[in-house]
């Protein structure tokens, strides 16, 4: 329960199901809670803490059902395959019905032989199986050998922000920005699946064309260093800012004038949803849950993978058309409020927990 998109789905259902029908627990089984647990601790809900160990756990599921046994669940939600694992193997002797949602993939996904012969029986006996996207979808069967049919697509939801001009403004001061530059940028770990160097060098091209052209990149992760020394080389480390960990990045999203996302994969990105809701228009690559998530009408939005010169004409082209962008911005607004808010995630899950239980 630190600071991601998982977390973050998490936090939506909690804080968006009525507490009056619904009483919500969360166990994190990595031994330690993060900023996001902390968070939902302080507003009141119990957060349970096991520590994994590694190698096969027994003692993980032991704990796991004593869990359950003691709050008479009548669902555990396992977020990710070894939630699942460990969460499918506790409920065995309880009341509680397993709910599993794959939130994303690793790159490159790869076949696990040990899955073909554990997961169609896990499958089998799961009540419901959620992934975010239909690439998502897609890789749980090809890859984790689940039936298509079981699956379920619930598209992550957030709610909307929104932008607050003022704030927005001392932001661009404090981080030496112009108020006349054009700023691009993103809100993401700093990590080799979300290609922030193929970003930069697309930046590099943008730059030469644009004098007053800013990026800024919010967050943190075990590329920053990389990212840095490499904004440098390409000389654009005068007009790139790194702001590190930002808990609460969303005037930081509405100080930028196209928002980017540069993943080699993704499955629901909670980032481009937050800056859909404010109406940013974004560049991503055609990768995962993108195509689903900005549909058709937006294909030219999209660019295929690690391709950095494409990436770069995809934001010269909003750029260059004030007009573009702003019916951009009342489109992705619209598609937001139409397919990703939280209530319509909300109401998705409530509807699956009792058709379940």
């Amino acid at each position: 329960m630190g600071i991601g998109g998982t977390e973050q789905v998490i936090r939506q259902l909690i804080e968006g199901m009525d507490p009056d029908q619904v009483q919500s627990e969360i166990l994190c089984i990595d031994g330690h809670v993060g900023a996001m647990g902390e968070n939902l601790r302080e507003a009141g809900i119990k957060v349970h803490t096991i520590a994994r160990q590694p190698g096969f756990d027994r003692a993980l599921v032991a704990g796991i059902r004593k869990c359950l046994r003691q709050g008479f669940f009548d669902v555990i939600h396992c977020h990710q395959y070894t939630p699942y694992f460990y969460g499918w193997l506790a409920a065995w002797g309880t009341s509680a019905r397993v709910v599993f949602t794959e939130h994303g993939r690793f790159y490159p996904d790869r076949h696990r032989y040990k899955a073909l012969l554990i997961n169609p029986i896990m499958a089998l006996m799961t009540p419901a199986l959620v992934s975010i996207s239909e690439a998502t979808r897609e890789a749980l069967v090809r890859y984790e050998f689940m039936p298509r049919k079981k699956i379920r697509v619930i598209y992550n939801g957030i709610s909307p922000l929104h932008r607050d001009d003022r704030a927005v403004e001392q932001i661009r001061e404090s981080l030496g920005i112009p108020k006349e530059a054009f700023v691009v940028g993103t809100v993401s770990r700093l990590d080799p699946v979300k290609n922030q160097t193929m970003m930069l060098s697309a930046f590099q091209r943008f730059a030469e064309r644009n004098p007053d052209a800013w990026l800024v990149m919010v967050g943190d992760g075990p590329d920053r260093q990389k990212l840095e020394q490499l904004a440098i080389q390409l000389k654009i480390g005068d007009r790139t800012v790194f702001t590190g960990f930002v808990n609460k990045p969303a005037q930081h999203l509405a100080a930028m004038d196209i928002f980017l996302l540069s993943s080699h994969t993704e499955g629901t990105s909670m980032t481009l949803l937050e800056a859909m809701s404010m109406g940013t228009p974004p560049v991503v690559t055609n990768v995962g849950g993108n195509p689903e998530i900005l549909t058709e009408k937006l294909s030219r939005n999209m660019v295929p993978s690690d391709d950095a010169e494409a990436f770069s004409e995809a934001i010269t082209e909003l750029w260059s058309d004030e007009n573009l962008r702003s019916a951009q911005s009342t489109l992705v607004r619209e598609i937001f409020q139409r397919r990703f808010s939280n209530t319509i995630m909300v109401k998705s899950y409530m509807e699956l927990y009792k058709s379940v239980c």
